[in-house]
């Protein structure tokens, strides 16, 4: 049996309580969603390298993937946080890639859920899928995407901290 991981439902409530800002005003701040994002882009980023050890004994798979994902999260995470301007322009663009690169990175482990559990394995195989196709929606339709961005970013973000709060457990 494995033992509660509290750093990976830290991080599962903070996913969820961003979805919830996302979700609370769409049409609010986008400043204040670029510096929120921005910081936790930077805190998964750090996250993922500091658990990739762990997250390798887990899996049994390389941790390249996950020391890229650690670096990509970070870079997103300063662009966002010292380019507010960039990061307004940018922002669906990052969120696409971000998306899509997270998405096949679960993909990639996702089997190695199933020994854990099928309905997490599953339920990481349709939030790859959804992410993955969330992200395509962004990068080839960035006006629309930006205007509904908010919400896809929420429910996105809501996905992924269940994910980690189920993980947890």
């Amino acid at each position: 049996m494995r033992k509660f991981q509290i750093s990976y439902f830290i991080l599962g409530v903070l996913f969820i309580l961003m979805a919830l800002l996302a979700f609370r005003d769409p049409a609010g701040d986008l400043i204040a969603l670029v510096i929120f994002f921005g910081m936790i882009a930077l805190i998964k980023g750090f996250f993922e390298l500091f658990y990739r050890k762990k997250m390798e004994e887990f899996t049994g798979s390389s941790k390249n993937w996950v020391i890229f994902m650690g670096i990509v999260d970070l870079l997103f995470g300063l662009i966002l946080l010292f380019n507010i301007p960039l990061g307004l322009i940018a922002l669906p663009f990052v969120f696409s890639f971000w998306f899509i690169l997270d998405s096949i990175g679960a993909l990639m482990i996702a089997s190695k859920f199933q020994k854990v559990s099928n309905g997490y394995y599953y339920f990481m195989l349709a939030i790859s899928i959804i992410g993955i196709l969330v992200g395509l929606l962004l990068l080839f339709n960035p006006l629309s995407a930006a205007l509904t961005l908010a919400f896809l970013v929420g429910f996105y973000f809501m996905m992924i901290g269940i994910s980690f709060i189920t993980a947890a457990f």
